[in-house]
């Protein structure tokens, strides 16, 4: 969604369109492969200067630290985030023996790694984040478009921006 608000509002984006839209994400993906391998794989981040890329919070820490970045942390309720991966699972046709079970266990780690990525984020010198609450943007993306554009210096479109976010995506709202 964001990344897409982004796109709409003239900021460049780093993609290579490899992954398609899809029952999951009909709007796409806005995901450059090349993030995957981060760890072992810098050279690219160059190629990202000036545009926006979209990062899993598990790579963060992986980002060269002689850039400076502008982080857009979207946070989603944890109900909402599993039950989203528990869609895309039975989609896929990938079945979880206790999926009770397995929700209480990712949840435990997902608070855990989100506790620890926001504390690095906050000590990161070559790092300012924008905390972004995924419902808040679904409920008034017109917030969101002004917050995000002002984080990122101006110049965006936020009419086009607001336009971009699409209420009737949100299917997974969790427990």
């Amino acid at each position: 969604m964001l990344m897409r608000m982004l796109a709409a509002g003239g900021m460049p984006v780093l993609t290579d369109e490899m992954r398609a839209a899809d029952d999951d994400n009909p709007r796409g993906y806005y995901e450059f492969e090349r993030v995957k391998l981060l760890a072992d794989d810098k050279e690219w981040v160059d190629l990202a200067e000036g545009k926006a890329v979209k990062v899993i919070s598990f790579l963060l820490a992986e980002l060269p630290p002689d850039h400076a970045y502008r982080v857009i942390f979207i946070r989603r309720a944890l109900s909402e985030v599993l039950a989203s991966q528990r869609a895309m699972l039975t989609r896929r046709d990938i079945a979880v023996a206790d999926p009770a079970a397995d929700d209480r266990r990712m949840g435990a780690i997902y608070r855990k790694h989100l506790w620890q990525v926001e504390g690095w984020l906050a000590v990161r010198p070559n790092i300012r984040a924008l905390y972004v609450d995924h419902r808040g943007t679904i409920a008034r993306p017109a917030d969101t478009a002004r917050a995000v554009a002002e984080f990122l210096g101006g110049g965006l479109d936020v009419e086009a921006m607001t336009a971009a976010v699409d209420p009737g995506l949100h299917r997974q709202r969790g427990g």
